[in-house]
């Protein structure tokens, strides 16, 4: 390679950068037939480092994990590799993809290419700063609440979280298995249907996977609904957004109509309580025995041995939603919470079924503010989750999703998404593609384009699980 940058030491995107070893994986001979000179040969992606990747390491972005090396390959990431694509590194995130902010990883956090001062998003936050930096043409994510989307629309890119099932969860670390898909943030939606077309399918190693049959639009003319906002506080900078990509729409000839998702008020309440249980149960394995960095020098029983290594190697946060999804299932509490949420996540998948009826997607604010000073001059932890309203809607709802650009405030990057139903996705990213017409890519000030060779070198990158 031609040329070495150092821009990740500013943004600390990645937690592994290693384009030769990703080039040995993308060389091994492939027994599916398909044809590695299409156009995803030789191109470069980043995965999220709770994707596995035989031969990369994978931490989750917990110290617990910092010396495992994945001894296999996730279904997504080798039907990318037997395209030809390589993958050249694993993404920083909050630990465990539990985060809104990349603040919560256990080897420091990542910066937004837009403004230093603030965060990126997350948990996706490392795959969306290496897309918006141009260390990538698109890289993966994991999606369980919005952290696809959601770090997309910070960084000033597109985030597609699929329907719940397209895309197979084999090789993604499981953190709430009901709720959580393989996503991809790429630069444009052109790159996103090419990548979400090879990855798509049943996979027979993932039982929640389902074969792929795209849904069909009936009407000739493209109808957005729109939800009533009222109750929901927006910052001004995504007022300003909102205003501007319904008055885009109208233009660009989208027919916008007015609908009701009363259920979104009591969303966040059921869906952290839902996330939570089944996050209780799939860390239960990460425990210094069977998976994890066992705390050194002890040599007491293994209850004690668990505690301490649970203790030392996982973050607060990871902590927290450990012990509110062990609440929330112990007996006696399960009808007051866990069912109770369970019903309310019903009730938002039918509402979404009867908007569906009379329109063709659905348009939401990503964020109710926009990028967030990292720190304590940015959002509590707390308020962080309550801004989670118009993300989780969709994972609730096992429903398609595409953040977008939709403006830039105050000189950083607003976004907004279309949800459709299931199977919808080539529609989102249509409309998206239309969108774009209204308001192009915004350029990331730091954004600086791929070498003649599609990547840069790892020379100059730090590795921040070294030292």
């Amino acid at each position: 390679m031609s040329h070495v940058y150092d821009e990740d030491r500013e943004i600390r995107a990645f937690l592994q950068f290693d384009p030769e070893l990703g080039r040995e994986l993308a060389a091994v001979p492939t027994s599916s037939g398909f044809n590695q000179g299409g156009p995803l040969n030789g191109v470069p992606f980043a995965v999220k480092d709770n994707i596995a990747v035989r031969s990369f390491r994978l931490t989750c972005g917990s110290k617990l994990l910092k010396d495992l090396v994945s001894p296999y390959t996730a279904t997504a990431v080798q039907k990318l590799l037997d395209r030809g694509a390589v993958p050249v590194g694993k993404t920083n995130l909050d630990e465990f993809g539990m985060g809104s902010s990349t603040e919560n990883s256990g080897f420091g956090m990542t910066y937004n290419p837009w403004d230093l001062d603030r965060v990126p998003g997350g948990s996706s936050g490392g795959s969306a700063a290496a897309v918006a930096m141009g260390f990538v043409p698109f890289a993966l994510g994991s999606d369980t609440g919005g952290s696809v989307r959601q770090p997309a629309a910070f960084c000033g890119v597109y985030g597609l979280k699929p329907t719940y099932g397209a895309v197979s969860r084999f090789g993604l670390v499981a953190y709430a298995s009901s709720l959580e898909v393989i996503g991809i943030i790429a630069r444009e939606p052109s790159v996103l249907r090419e990548v979400f077309s090879t990855i798509r399918g049943q996979d027979p190693r993932d039982h929640t996977s389902i074969g792929y049959s795209e849904a069909k639009q009936t009407r000739k003319r493209s109808t957005v609904g729109v939800p009533e906002l009222g109750s929901i506080p927006l910052r001004e900078e995504v007022q300003s957004s909102w205003e501007k990509t319904l008055d885009g729409l109208k233009r660009i000839g989208f027919q916008l109509k007015q609908i009701e998702l009363p259920a979104l008020d009591y969303l966040v309440s059921a869906y952290y309580v839902i996330a939570c249980a089944e996050a209780s149960a799939n860390l239960a394995r990460f425990d210094g025995i069977r998976y994890g960095s066992r705390a050194a020098g002890f040599s007491g029983n293994p209850e004690k041995l668990v505690r301490l290594s649970r203790s030392r190697g996982l973050g607060d946060e990871v902590k927290l939603r450990i012990l509110l999804g062990t609440y929330v299932l112990r007996s006696g509490f399960q009808d007051q919470y866990y069912l109770r949420a369970q019903r309310i996540r019903t009730a938002i998948r039918r509402e979404f079924e009867g908007a569906f009826s009379g329109v063709d997607l659905v348009l939401m604010p990503v964020y109710p503010c926009g990028p967030f000073k990292w720190g304590s001059e940015g959002l509590d932890p707390f308020s962080q989750k309550l801004s989670d309203i118009f993300t989780c809607s969709a994972n609730m709802a096992g429903l398609p999703a595409l953040s977008f650009p939709a403006s830039v405030e105050n000189g950083l990057p607003i976004g907004m998404q279309f949800l459709g139903p299931p199977f919808a996705e080539e529609r989102l990213l249509q409309a998206c593609e239309r969108y774009a017409r209204v308001f192009p890519l915004p350029s990331c000030p730091l954004y600086r384009p791929p070498d003649s060779q599609g990547t840069r070198d790892s020379e100059g990158i730090p590795d921040p699980l070294d030292g």
